[in-house]
């Protein structure tokens, strides 16, 4: 019988060297955010005192002297909150303020000298880049997912029907219970809070970017709530003639159409009409209702907000002073 030769393959020094860039590069990013990620429990009554539901989720600490951002929906409609810290300490949070429009919240501990994550900036992320989320998915603690960012520059319905913008999509795994927690660079700055899971995709999570998380949570601290501007209309996706978008060197062929307009709205008192078309307002181009939204997101009440519409083939101008959104 022949002898068998048994041949040992080396390992590739350069692939190996790359597996282990990655997972340094994980490793490092879990060892500085990691101790900033908390676990956010809340408490609602059923119909008698004595049945409680427990929801469960994640958090950031954002300061050492106890203030933590969560998801909104995490503690909606909650009777109780409690964060678990690292350490295994259970506090009992005050909610600061909440933010549905962007499904962001804040919360506050009594705990003092906590480990605050350091805050990086979404908008230098690029698609490829190493992210990395950190949460507690289906009640297992300090779970650690790696993946890329997938996508830049969405767009995301909240619970209100309002749009997120800038969101992030990333395909590291997340799971319920992952919501409120970081999505963290190589280096271990946050760069977005975990968010959404569409359930019947694979790969397919959300994070609200770390800019407007920031954004966010300062007017949560100052005022307890975000102030934003309300025009008052209903609005349809619309198709300009190529003619009139030659005619007035508009941007595109797509503009928002004006379907309602409320009765002693900004827009009624600044003379818009059912028909009147949308094709700018500030600085934004309005390709669509969602771009007027946007817009509107970024505008101070009260402030004036000019805007472009076509009536009848004629290109107005207007000057809309928007006031406050309701509340939801």
């Amino acid at each position: 019988m022949d002898s068998l030769t048994v041949v040992r393959q080396e390992p590739d020094p350069v692939e190996a060297e790359a597996l282990d860039a990655y997972s340094r590069a994980v490793v490092r990013a879990v060892e500085r955010v990691g101790p900033a990620v908390v676990s956010v429990g809340s408490v609602r009554r059923g119909r008698s005192a004595a049945r409680e539901a427990l929801a469960g989720g994640s958090g950031l600490v954002l300061t050492p002297d106890g203030y933590v951002l969560t998801n909104h929906h995490v503690v909606q409609g909650a009777d109780r909150v409690e964060v678990r810290l690292p350490d295994g300490r259970a506090v009992a949070a005050r909610r600061v303020g909440e933010d549905p429009h962007t499904d962001l919240a804040l919360l506050q501990l009594p705990v003092a000298d906590l480990a605050a994550a350091e805050l990086g900036d979404s908008s230098r992320l690029r698609v490829g880049q190493l992210v990395v989320a950190i949460g507690n998915p289906l009640g297992f603690a300090a779970t650690v997912t790696a993946g890329v960012v997938s996508a830049l520059g969405r767009t995301l319905y909240s619970q209100t029907g309002r749009l997120i913008e800038n969101v992030i999509q990333t395909d590291a795994a997340l799971n319920p219970g992952n919501s409120g927690g970081p999505l963290a660079d190589a280096q271990g700055r946050v760069v977005g809070v975990n968010t959404a899971v569409i359930a019947a995709a694979q790969g397919l999570c959300f994070a609200i970017p770390v800019n407007t998380a920031r954004w966010v949570a300062a007017q949560l601290l100052r005022e307890g709530r975000v102030r934003r501007a309300y025009l008052g209309v209903a609005a349809q996706p619309a198709r300009l003639a190529r003619r009139a978008v030659l005619e007035h060197r508009l941007d595109s062929e797509q503009a928002a159409q004006v379907v309602h307009v409320e009765s002693g709205s900004a827009a009624d008192r600044a003379g818009l009409r059912p028909g009147d078309v949308v094709v700018r307002a500030g600085d934004r181009a309005v390709r669509s209702p969602e771009d007027l939204q946007l817009a509107l997101g970024q505008h101070v009440p009260g402030k004036p907000l000019r805007l472009w519409a076509l009536r009848e083939g004629q290109l107005l101008h207007l000057e809309a002073v928007p006031t406050e959104l309701p509340e939801p």
